[in-house]
């Protein structure tokens, strides 16, 4: 079961017309290299596939790398880079410096761990890496070269049991809040 249970909320649709899985999920990168030096050697995803390209977009011939970082169910983190400064302008703003801005991604304890330690040896941006228990998991926070913030999720032991509530309750507690009340319902921190 995953951390979230919107995979197990297929009971009756057909499967058919779901997406499989998240392929990609892109940014804009200013340097390339520190990206890489990030992922690969801090996190460890692997650079499974480097496209540089020449195409026309949007009205204008653009040359661009395209870079993707492998997670475990074959999905990546892509990032682009632009050569013309105009279009690196253009098609990369800022990342949202909001903590509800982030990509999460689930992770072993042992993993988790191990993506710890390395940070704090290289004694990465410790003003931007910490751990919160949300009770059904535990988080490891930090951002990377490009400001993306990113979640390490572990799962708590019991989080099978967890999302079997949530999962019974997810329409009744979303219609609840919206109606104003706004009691939590997470009792397991």
């Amino acid at each position: 079961m995953s951390s979230h249970p919107v995979a197990e909320r297929t009971e009756d649709a057909d499967h058919t017309t779901l997406p499989a899985r998240l392929h990609h999920n892109a940014f804009v990168t200013r340097d390339q290299e520190a990206t890489r030096a990030f992922y690969e050697n801090l996190i460890g995803m692997p650079l499974v596939a480097t496209w540089t390209e020449v195409e026309d977009l949007f009205g204008k011939e653009r040359t661009y790398c395209h870079t993707f970082y492998g997670l475990g169910d074959g999905s990546a983190l892509a990032f682009f880079q632009f050569a013309d400064p105009e279009d690196q302008t253009l098609f990369g703003p800022e990342m949202p410096r909001s903590p509800f801005s982030h990509i999460a991604l689930k992770v072993t304890d042992a993993v988790q761990r191990g993506i710890e330690d390395r940070l704090r040896a290289e004694e990465w941006d410790p003003a931007e890496t910490y751990v919160l228990d949300h009770g059904y998991c535990r988080s490891l926070y930090t951002r990377d070269p490009n400001g993306l913030l990113l979640e390490f999720t572990a799962d708590a032991a019991n989080v099978e049991e967890l999302n079997a509530v949530r999962l019974r309750t997810a329409r009744e507690d979303l219609d609840r809040w919206l109606s104003g009340d706004h009691s939590p319902n997470n009792d397991v921190r």
